[in-house]
């Protein structure tokens, strides 16, 4: 094992089920549990996506699986994966535990999310980095992938599904469907205002990705927002998309399509912050909204991953 490269696969992590709500967030919140009300808010989230069945946990092991898969193709035996999360066990320190036990001498470490910013993947480098130096173990990370060509045709495609069915939905909701205002939407989870004081690339990259992708698909009606903002006392990136919305209608749009560039899985963020809150709000103003699928485990997007990690150790 010492002469395989470990690859790192790291992700905000969910909880494991309905039950580990509670600690899931209590660790988000560096040890501050959720108030009641706040707990029996997100409990009550969880249950409108999930139904209690939690699928959420599988999606991530399934990406890493296919992965590995992905990384056997195109270099058979040297390359090992493994799983570390922000939040939720295996923790990104455990990960690393686990490559040092199996005797990992050299390892990288790569994020599910495209781009960077150093609060959301920089943040996961460098816990990972200092693990590892704890251990011995050399230790490479990938920051951004965000203009890789075959993740752009990936979002391309989906974009263009995406059109296609909201189109559908715009026939069945209303009589003259060929008249109706449509703008696209790429959006990305908010961050603290702050990040622009720093000179931090996150909204650079997530404007370049929306730009490259909207032209491979032929679009230039679109704008980017934000979703999903934390809700702490300092100002986050805005406008939300709820916002945007209501903003759209006043302006005469009678359909939008929502492409979450900024995430990759299903999960919270996307099952319910814009298949439902989202959706109950454009209907509300008498809009037609669809978002486009996810990357989950798209060949497309897994060949994204393993054509970065061979390209930086081969640096």
């Amino acid at each position: 094992m010492s002469n395989r490269i470990g690859v790192l696969v790291m992700s905000y992590g969910t909880p494991q089920s309905m039950d580990d709500i509670e600690a899931y967030y209590t660790h988000i919140r560096r040890g501050h549990p959720p108030t009641p009300e706040l707990l029996e808010e997100l409990r009550g989230r969880y249950e409108a996506i999930v139904g209690g069945v939690f699928p959420l946990r599988e999606n991530t092991d399934r990406q890493v699986a296919s992965l590995q898969d992905k990384l056997e193709q195109v270099a058979p035996g040297r390359y090992v994966c493994y799983q570390g999360l922000k939040h939720a066990h295996p923790l990104i320190e455990e990960g690393v535990q686990t490559m040092a036990a199996d005797g990992i001498k050299q390892a990288i470490g790569i994020v599910l999310a495209p781009h960077y910013s150093v609060m959301s993947v920089g943040s996961y480098l460098k816990r990972a980095k200092e693990q590892a130096a704890e251990h011995g173990i050399e230790f490479t990370g990938i920051e951004s992938y965000h203009l890789h060509p075959k993740l752009l045709a990936a979002l391309t495609e989906r974009v263009a599904g995406g059109l296609q069915k909201l189109a559908d939905t715009v026939r069945a909701e209303r009589s003259n469907a060929e008249a109706v205002r449509t703008k696209v939407l790429f959006s990305a989870h908010s961050l603290p205002e702050k990040i622009r004081e720093m000179n931090d690339p996150y909204e650079k990259q997530l404007l370049e990705t929306s730009e490259a992708v909207a032209k491979a698909a032929g679009i230039t009606d679109w704008q980017f927002t934000w979703q999903s903002a934390g809700r702490t006392r300092e100002p986050w990136l805005g406008p939300d998309i709820l916002e945007t919305f209501r903003v759209l209608r006043e302006e005469g749009y009678e359909a939008a399509l929502v492409a979450p560039i900024g995430f990759v899985s299903d999960h919270l963020e996307v099952l319910y912050d814009l298949d439902i809150e989202a959706k109950t709000f454009t209907a509300e103003l008498g809009m037609s909204m669809e978002r486009i699928a996810m990357l989950n485990s798209d060949p497309l997007y897994m060949e994204t991953l393993a054509e970065s990690i061979v390209a930086a150790t081969a640096i």
